[in-house]
């Protein structure tokens, strides 16, 4: 797209000087940290900001063009203030949709993979990316994934690596499990279809060993991180205080404990539910149950646990012959299997209240069960509303403790649990541990072996990395078999303990592992004698602002921020948490919905910058809204942002020539503080990102300059060719290109990336202040403290919505209100 200026000059055209530039900027390795590789020394600040880093499923998209644009715009402007900014750039290589992609075209996913990020590297160079290249990693390389297999052995070692057999979320189109965090509305994240359960033996990471530092961790995030996003990680943390309670079971010696955040209703428990799928189910049924249990069972297992807790389904289950012991009352309560109660929360049995807890007393109508209130709080029986109560009250029906609140009755009767031997004070999490296993080929192999007499041993160190079999385009997953376990050259290995036959395991890890920790890579990707580099880490680590989506943050957020408190665990690292600041970008969608092939709403990135250019695509993402919101790409167009550009670069060349040197002191003062203040209030914008805003002060700047140009002090003032610099350091955050030329076009040298961020003169930026005598037919009736270089257009705004003056009109018009800036404002009512 090329824009034709009026001055007859050549057009301004957006992709002519994209090739220009980013030679220049190779030439000069302008965005080259310094002291990344060696210990070249360097007194300014250090800055590590990094975005979450691409998966290379093909070229660039509309998010990418975002996320990028917001994380860059941050880096630059960090690098004009006089940091030492490290922005560095990996691949997020292994994974499912690159392997799915690659057996549709009947290639390695090696192949497809490696080519896509060649790709997409040129696709960054050409947006203007300012990446210290030297960072480059990918996480399929063996370099990499090595140290995958390394960490997994550390923390095996400790006992936050196991192995053990659970219901998992079972992928049938992807043919391999998924975590919990993986599975949105019941359905697979990456393929859309509908998850079932299964049981399977897998690996997990003890994230719940973790629970309680994950959440105390969060003080030093507040106010550095958005504040929903530490919302939702608490939640999903989930921590609730109560008690461990023991149900002795009827003709059983073992008893059954059950946690419950509500001990003082003890005595209204009329029956406990066991998760249909729990391995519990399975032992206390009695076998005259068995029959009609293991049909339930089995049917419950193909439904989610989104599903199963959806408070509309109507709540199913079936006895199991078997009665538990109150232990306060000494009743016998039936047992049921039911789907409402999930296995994983847990021993995967519950208490159930049916007269203070909804699903209860759902289930509790459903089988003609008893509903005992033991909490009054003055609202009807909720056997005959089929309302749960669920306020707080004093205990009723509950021996001596009739008459005690809540939590005076959750002590006391904790206390007596205690003293009997039947229970105790207690927490539990929602959070479950991270299932890291994958069935399927493309990902870190596990470094352990399984051997019929050492059992699971680890590869040793020296063995590292175990790679991949380099056969991945025969290795397709059949029937839920892992596609590792038909490489038999591959699997069949001497156990390294005793010698004998073993085998490797076939699973590899979630790439989730791969995301947990690359960032601590990135200061030296080719650092060879542990997962990274102490020297690095002591230099940039933790990362001073990362950037990358909401949608993560239950997922790769927390995972991190685990993975993070292990290695400071290991000595590792001194920090415990990896980003001291995060800023979310919102999503790129299209007429309110989400872009999609089936949809057919997909906007093609690499056309948008053949029509528009890379700058005028950058500046719409983030002028588009704050980094936080989403962007609706039919509501904005980079026209716009093109046409803006070109007058930026009229600019430059519109500048009187002579002007080149001139102090810009001596120049018109009102237009210099006009230009200062603009630069004052850009700075501070860009300080909290509100980088829409910043370019929204940018633009005003623009039509400053155009008006003193075209109406005076004239394009020779040296205030207009200060604004005009200025303008061009300030954009180079947002259109790099176009910034760079601008710079060029006015003469200065050198490239305006490197260039130092203009310093507002806060003697300039300070106005002054002068009193407005405002009358109504000629009386006073208000004074105004007002700038002494007001526009006559706002002193006349100021005056009229003057409290003082609109009482004075009492309701009449206004005739004409007759100024003269900046002391004095006449208004003339209507007659």
């Amino acid at each position: 797209m090329h824009v034709q200026e009026k001055s007859g000059q050549d057009a301004y055209d957006p992709q002519a000087i994209v090739e220009k530039w980013m030679r220049v900027w190779q030439q000069r390795r302008a965005f080259e940290a310094k002291g990344l590789t060696t210990d070249e020394g360097d007194d300014r600040p250090g800055s590590y900001v990094v975005s979450m880093y691409p998966y290379p499923s093909g070229d660039l998209h509309m998010g990418h063009g975002e996320v990028y644009s917001i994380s860059d715009a941050i880096a630059r402007f960090g690098r004009m203030r006089g940091h030492n900014v490290l922005t560095p750039i990996g691949w997020d290589s292994f994974g499912l949709p690159a392997e799915n992609a690659a057996f549709k075209r009947d290639l390695d996913p090696r192949d497809w993979t490696y080519a896509n990020i060649e790709v997409q590297a040129e696709s960054f160079r050409r947006l203007g990316m300012s990446f210290d290249w030297r960072t480059r990693l990918h996480t399929s390389d063996p370099e990499f994934y090595r140290w995958n297999q390394w960490l997994f052995l550390r923390m095996f070692e400790r006992g936050l690596a196991v192995r053990r057999a659970a219901p998992v979320n079972w992928c049938p189109q992807d043919a391999t499990v998924l975590a919990n965090e993986q599975v949105l509305q019941g359905r697979c994240e990456r393929c859309g279809a509908a998850v079932v359960r299964r049981e399977l033996t897998q690996w997990f990471f003890r994230t719940t060993a973790y629970a309680q530092r994950l959440l105390d961790d969060m003080a030093q995030l507040k106010g550095r991180w958005p504040d929903d996003v530490l919302t939702m990680q608490r939640n999903w943390i989930g921590r609730s205080d109560g008690a461990h309670i023991d149900f002795r079971i009827a003709g059983r010696d073992e008893s059954v404990r059950v946690f419950s955040t509500r001990p003082d209703t003890l005595f209204g428990a009329t029956f406990m539910v066991v998760a249909a799928d729990a391995a519990l189910a399975e032992d206390l049924c009695a076998p005259d149950q068995r029959a009609g249990f293991e049909v339930y069972r089995d049917t419950v297992r193909t439904a989610t646990d989104i599903e199963r807790l959806a408070a509309d389904r109507p709540r199913t289950g079936v006895p199991l012959g078997r009665h538990a012991i109150n232990p306060m009352t000494g009743e016998k309560m039936p047992i049921y299997a039911a789907d409402y109660v999930l296995s994983g929360y847990g021993t995967g049995a519950i208490m159930a209240v049916p007269a203070h807890d909804q699903r209860d007393l759902d289930f509790a109508r459903a089988m003609d069960l008893p509903v005992r209130v033991v909490m009054d709080t003055g609202e009807p029986d909720p056997a005959e509303t089929g309302i749960a109560i669920s306020g707080d009250g004093v205990l009723v029906n509950s021996d001596e403790f009739d008459g005690l609140r809540k939590d005076e009755a959750i002590v006391a009767i904790t206390e007596k649990l205690a003293r009997d031997g039947t229970g105790e004070a207690a927490l539990a999490y929602r959070l479950r541990d991270w299932l890291l296993s994958r069935q399927r080929y493309w990902g870190t192999p596990i470094p352990i072996v399984h051997c019929p007499v050492c059992g699971e041993v680890p590869v040793p160190d020296d063995e590292l990395p175990v790679r991949l079999p380099e056969i991945g385009y025969k290795l397709r997953p059949e029937g839920g078999i892992p596609p590792l376990a038909s490489a038999t050259d591959w699997v069949n290995v001497a156990c390294p303990t005793c010698g004998g036959a073993a085998q490797r395991d076939t699973d590899t890890m979630d790439t989730f592992v791969d995301s947990s920790w690359y960032y601590l890579r990135y200061p030296n990707p080719n650092y060879t004698d542990g997962p990274f580099d102490p020297e690095g880490v002591r230099r940039w680590l933790p990362v001073d602002h990362y950037v990358g989506g909401k949608e993560h943050a239950t997922g790769h957020l927390l995972y991190a921020r685990f993975i993070t408190k292990v290695c400071h665990d290991l000595g590792l690292v001194p920090f415990v948490e990896p980003f001291t600041r995060l800023t979310n970008q919102g999503q790129v969608i299209m007429n309110g919905r989400s872009m999609s092939k089936t949809l057919g709403n997909l906007v093609n990135l690499q056309e948008q910058l053949g029509q528009f250019g890379p700058d005028a695509v950058r500046v719409t993402m983030v002028f588009a809204g704050p980094p936080e919101e989403d962007i609706d790409w039919a509501d904005v167009s980079p026209t716009g942002s093109v046409k803006w550009l070109a007058r930026v670069w009229r600019l430059a060349g519109d500048l009187d020539p002579g002007s080149l040197g001139a102090d810009p002191a001596a120049g018109d003062r009102p237009t210099r503080q006009a230009i200062h203040r603009l630069i004052d209030e850009t700075t501070r914008q860009m300080e909290i990102t509100r980088l829409n805003v910043a370019i929204a002060r940018l633009m005003e700047l623009t039509s400053l300059l155009r008006k003193a140009i075209d109406r005076g002090p004239g394009a020779a003032d040296p205030a207009v060719r200060e604004g005009v610099g200025a303008l061009a350091r300030m954009l180079s955050c947002f259109a790099p290109f176009t910034a760079e030329e601008v710079w060029e076009r006015i003469g200065e040298p050198a490239t305006v990336a490197n260039c130092m961020w203009p310093e507002a003169d806060q003697s300039l930026v300070t106005q002054d202040l002068v009193t407005c005598v405002v009358q109504v037919a000629g009386k006073v009736r208000d004074r105004l403290e007002v700038p002494a270089d007001i526009a006559e257009d706002d002193l006349r705004e100021l005056a009229v919505q003057s409290a003082k003056v609109l009482s004075a009109l009492n309701g009449t018009d206004v005739l004409r209100v007759i100024v003269r800036a900046p002391r004095l404002v006449n208004v003339v009512p209507a007659r």
